[in-house]
């Protein structure tokens, strides 16, 4: 991968994933080639950069100087001739990704780094039908990308440890945090604490234990706050004092099993579909999504700035 100041970065697909990786990367002064069928892809493009451009990581370039770095290429073998990065953010249909990495890899430098948003699928699958995968990896960022720096790294049975090492090295240069599963594993690692949190949510909701509304006061106000700092493991490392997580399990702890028998299993039928539909319009419909998501970016943006100040005192 070349020199950062030279290095030209692919992005296909012009979604909520693509238009947070297209505003990440332009803040840290990539060359930024972007690659979309819709023909009003560059107003949408313009659209999500003013929306987005506000809550980058601090010390990203002023936007006004974006368009000198962004250009637009509808044709994918074009797109990717001589880019150095690719992030590919298509829908999550395999036969899909496959063609596409299947043009991708005829098209595209062999030294390129292949980097997947998918949030479910493998390199290998996605990659069967190139001549060479090795160099295929997954990058799942954690919605949205240009503020949460989460990176799941999942590699196949025929990537290569060259080619992961390169991804962490890249999310790394554009301020995420990159980890690196040790396996595979449908959903990788972040979706799967969240929908297991998610369902136990509808289950509450569902059962009249708190309106849809209080169920997130409930979370930002108590877990949300705790786990912006520390993980589940750390803080009942915590919880157990000075016994740390040895004197937890073996108290407290003791118990989980029979917890987690309790734990809801909602039906997602269309009675929950509709009522959590209601009560989520009810509650957040007197704002707009752009409203909603200036809010969110600021609140988290806020939050990083904090801990980083915090994290960087002596």
């Amino acid at each position: 991968v070349s020199g950062r100041e030279e290095r030209v970065v692919t992005v296909i697909g012009a979604g909520t994933i693509g238009l947070g990786w297209i505003a990440l990367f332009l803040g840290h002064g990539l060359n930024v080639r972007v690659n979309s069928r819709r023909e009003d892809a560059p107003r949408i493009v313009a659209e999500g950069l003013e929306l987005f451009a506000p809550y980058l990581p601090e010390g990203s370039a002023d936007p006004a100087g974006f368009a000198e770095r962004l250009t637009f290429e509808p044709d994918l073998e074009l797109a990717v001739a001589d880019a150095d990065v690719i992030v590919e953010n298509a829908p999550e249909n395999l036969e899909l990704k496959q063609e596409l990495y299947e043009r991708i890899g005829k098209a595209a430098p062999s030294s390129a780094l292949l980097l997947s948003s998918t949030s479910t699928l493998n390199p290998d699958d996605m990659g069967a039908r190139m001549a060479d995968s090795s160099r295929l990896v997954v990058g799942h960022p954690f919605n949205p990308p240009h503020v949460v720096p989460l990176v799941e790294v999942v590699a196949g049975e025929r990537t290569s440890e060259q080619a992961v090492a390169e991804a962490v090295t890249f999310f790394e240069s554009v301020g995420r945090v990159p980890v690196v599963l040790h396996k595979p594993i449908l959903a990788f690692a972040a979706n799967r604490l969240q929908s297991a949190l998610l369902r136990e949510s509808v289950h509450l909701v569902r059962e009249g234990v708190v309106t849809l509304e209080e169920l997130d006061r409930v979370v930002t106000h108590s877990i949300g706050l705790r786990w912006a700092t520390v993980g589940p493991f750390l803080a009942f490392h915590l919880g157990g004092g000075q016994g740390g997580l040895r004197k937890w399990l073996g108290t407290l702890g003791s118990g989980l099993e029979r917890g987690w028998e309790q734990l809801g299993r909602p039906p997602m039928d269309d009675e929950t579909i509709r009522s959590l539909i209601e009560q989520a319009e009810a509650a957040y419909g007197s704002k707009t999504y752009e409203e909603h998501v200036k809010d969110r970016d600021a609140k988290q943006t806020a939050i990083l700035r904090s801990l980083a100040e915090v994290n960087g005192r002596p």
